[in-house]
């Protein structure tokens, strides 16, 4: 049951980790400094250098980019403008993206039950979002970063199943990691070089990248391969609440109540989503 916990856990402390790391850097270098770390953690597992072949080098290049570089430089950028509770609560949203991109891509209609579940879900992150549109330019722009990284990893998701359905999560990840490094490099290397650095800041990056860029990616990979993708992917439900209550109680954010209640409604139309999935 940990192993089901723990990646939703660690997903969900992150954007804590990252509001708390942009005190000390930018947002560029934030994203090319855990994309490093989580790299040369992964690197330390023998799984990671599992032979890809040269044919689906291509699908990693997209994926260095959809699911790492993109999103990844998104998400610290947003949190300049919206707390990490919000952005937290705003990626209960992915799986309704990430079934929104694969039945497009599919060109097939969702069945009833799921289509169910989407018009809750985005129903709910209308309302986790209300309240920050409304609050000036800023805060509107922060949520569509949150959302076009959320549309990014949708994509992603849908390149990464094959792959990793052929070679496993962590070599797939770990080569997309890599070439990750070069993409956000020529920006992230300059906020590195002018970081200052404390104490705190240094400890919630390490965390980052070690657990939310590599460890709970093997950890997902671990339970999909003990209980199946479809019960695994129940630790994404963690990471709203756990953002929600670590926003509100570490950094004493302030968070509306309709967004909470919004939080809710995205968790239980993606909850729907699963059951009508799983009939």
């Amino acid at each position: 049951m940990l192993l089901l916990i723990l990646p939703g856990l660690i997903w969900g402390a992150s954007f804590l980790f990252i509001a708390e790391g942009l005190r000390a850097i930018g947002p560029n270098g934030l994203t090319f400094l855990r994309i490093c770390i989580g790299f040369a953690t992964l690197a330390l597992f023998p799984s990671a250098r599992k032979p890809v072949a040269r044919k689906h080098w291509g699908a990693v290049v997209w994926l260095s980019l959809l699911w790492f570089a993109f999103p990844l430089t998104m998400f610290p950028f947003a949190e300049q403008r919206v707390s990490s509770a919000l952005t937290g609560m705003l990626n209960g949203a992915n799986p309704l993206f990430a079934t929104i991109v694969a039945c497009y891509l599919a060109r097939r209609a969702p069945s009833s039950g799921i289509a169910a579940g989407l018009a809750v879900g985005l129903a709910g992150t209308a309302l986790i979002a209300w309240p920050a549109m409304g609050a000036g330019s800023s805060s509107a722009a922060g949520v569509a970063m949150i959302l076009a990284a959320l549309v990014s990893y949708g994509i992603a998701l849908s390149i990464a199943r094959s792959l990793q359905q052929e070679y496993g999560a962590v070599p797939v990840i770990w080569r997309a990691q890599a070439v990750a490094l070069v993409l956000t490099a020529p920006l992230g290397i300059p906020d590195l070089l002018a970081a200052k650095w404390a104490w705190e800041p240094m400890l919630c990056l390490l965390a980052l990248g070690v657990f939310g860029t590599a460890i709970a990616n093997v950890l997902m990979a671990s339970a999909a391969g003990r209980y199946g993708a479809a019960r695994a992917s129940a630790t994404t439900f963690l990471i709203p609440v756990v953002a929600l209550a670590l926003g509100v109680t570490v950094r004493q954010e302030r968070v509306a109540l309709v967004s909470v209640a919004g939080c809710f409604v995205c968790l239980a139309g993606a909850w729907l989503m699963k059951r009508a999935s799983s009939h």
